[in-house]
């Protein structure tokens, strides 16, 4: 095997921050609705559109939550 060396040269730093965004339950929320949807399907329509409107109610407030949050970014990010 060839000769390898660690060499300890300095770690250069971000040039960016990184954004992440904050903790959400509406992930939940949805996944929560779709699978009321899809068991509705099987027993009661009524059930699977009662599921779509819990699934599309947080997906709409899911998208307008982030979009109010990426536009609280500064601009040069």
């Amino acid at each position: 095997m060839a000769d390898q060396r660690i060499t300890h040269e300095p770690i250069e730093s971000a040039s960016e921050q990184v954004h992440l965004p904050g903790p959400s339950f509406l992930p939940v929320i949805v996944a929560a609705g779709i699978t009321i949807a899809l068991v509705g399907v099987v027993h009661n329509l009524v059930l699977a559109a009662i599921g779509l409107l819990i699934a599309i109610g947080a997906i709409i407030r899911w998208v307008s939550e982030t979009r109010s949050e990426i536009a609280d970014l500064p601009l040069d990010h």
